[in-house]
């Protein structure tokens, strides 16, 4: 492996040990240790996705324009870093919230950096980049190990943990190969930064029923994020955070047989079965236990692959293949507005809202009447696209063909 490649696996593992780290148990820490309610909860998981609507703005305007992307990277991650430790030492919701969206406007525009300097540097990027990205699997993995070895999910200590390894990701981006603005000196239009261009696919009825499908799927997808480690918490399922990363395991699994269902199945299959997943998945939750029925927590978590995978990588390869190359960069980056923007925005707050309705004046939940919401809902999406959604310019060999 070339210095270069090792320098952008470390990059991967870092940037993804650092969301890893704090975001799938800060639900927890807010409301075991904060005791913050399931609206507040649902809110401050809402921060990423009001970052992932503006973060399209930043790098199109600044980051591809102005600066070198490992500067870029450098500043924003030793800015994170500052901001997620004093998110961690405040105990005000609105303190709190104004800090981590502070943190998320500066953390998910990296998302998109990380993956364009890694393209810029790879010789073979269809064939080496997967190679590399594979490690910030692995470093969410470690981060979700070492968080539920050390049981530390309610308290501010993943935070903080996320804040250090950002600040060492801040320094190491500097060592990373010198990326010069790929767009310096050329004209910005707004409707090129969220791909308003893309929005001529909508007269095909089966991409916008995708569109639409992609969209409200995204909104009980935020239940599964904001509050499982808080549920197994609740329910004294041991050591939740390292038990979750078993999703991960099952995320790399079903990506390697993807093409080979894609083959097989075709893209409405595919998609309709990770659609199908979420609902069981959510189903699963609502009557699992930690006795004899604790192989439902295990199923609901190890569905992860086919609901990711699934909808949402299919999804991606989908839009792709139905847009021409002029708006192929369009396409994705509307898909990305509408279901990491709206969709989990909308999601964020809705809920927040279910799980405090179902909230006990003790402070505990009625868990199974809200995993029964993200179920119900994720159901009637599920129907609504099996019947709209009928695809046909694009072959699933031709969808398989686009896997890496």
């Amino acid at each position: 492996m070339t210095a270069v490649r090792l320098k952008l696996s470390a990059l991967m593992f870092l940037e993804y040990f650092v969301w890893g780290a704090w975001y799938v148990t800060m639900g927890t820490y807010l409301g075991q240790a904060l005791r913050f309610s399931g609206t507040e909860i649902g809110l401050a998981y809402g921060a990423t996705a009001i970052a992932a609507m503006i973060s399209p703005f930043f790098v199109g305007m600044v980051a591809d324009r102005f600066f070198a992307s490992e500067r870029v990277l450098a500043v924003l991650h030793l800015a994170g870093a500052a901001l997620l430790y004093v998110a961690s030492r405040v105990t005000s919701f609105g303190v709190f919230y104004a800090l981590l969206i502070g943190y998320a406007l500066c953390f998910m525009p990296t998302l998109a950096l990380s993956n364009s300097l890694s393209f810029d540097h790879l010789r073979d990027p269809q064939r080496e980049f997967p190679q590399v990205r594979v490690l910030g699997t692995i470093g969410w993995i470690v981060a979700g190990l070492l968080v539920g070895r050390l049981g530390l999910e309610p308290t501010a200590v993943p935070l903080r943990l996320a804040a250090g390894a950002s600040l060492v990701l801040g320094f190491f981006s500097l060592l990373l190969p010198h990326t010069p603005p790929h767009a310096a000196g050329q004209p910005l239009r707004a409707r090129d930064v969220i791909g308003l261009d893309a929005l001529s696919l909508f007269r095909d009825r089966s991409f916008a029923t995708f569109m639409a499908g992609s969209f409200l799927l995204c909104i009980p997808l935020q239940f599964y994020y904001a509050f499982t480690n808080l549920y197994l918490n609740e329910i004294g399922f041991a050591e939740p955070a390292s038990k979750m990363t078993l999703g991960q395991v099952s995320e790399l699994g079903f990506m390697i047989l993807l093409p080979w269902f894609l083959v097989r199945l075709g893209v409405k299959r595919i998609l309709l079965a990770g659609m199908a997943a979420w609902t069981l998945r959510y189903l699963f939750f609502a009557a699992g236990n930690t006795g004899s029925l604790a192989w439902m927590l295990y199923a609901g978590i190890l569905l992860h692959g086919i609901c990711y995978d699934f909808f949402f990588v299919t999804g991606q390869i989908y839009a792709d293949q139905q847009a021409s190359v002029r708006i192929r960069a369009a396409a994705q980056g509307l898909l990305a507005f509408i279901t990491l923007g709206a969709g989990l925005l909308i999601g964020a707050w809705l809920s927040g809202r279910v799980v405090q309705s179902y909230t006990s004046a003790a402070g505990g939940h009625d868990w199974r009447s809200i995993w029964l919401v993200p179920a119900g809902f994720a159901l009637v999406v599920l129907l609504v696209f099996a019947v709209l959604f009928r695809p046909s310019a694009a072959s699933a060999k031709d969808l398989a063909a686009a896997q890496p």
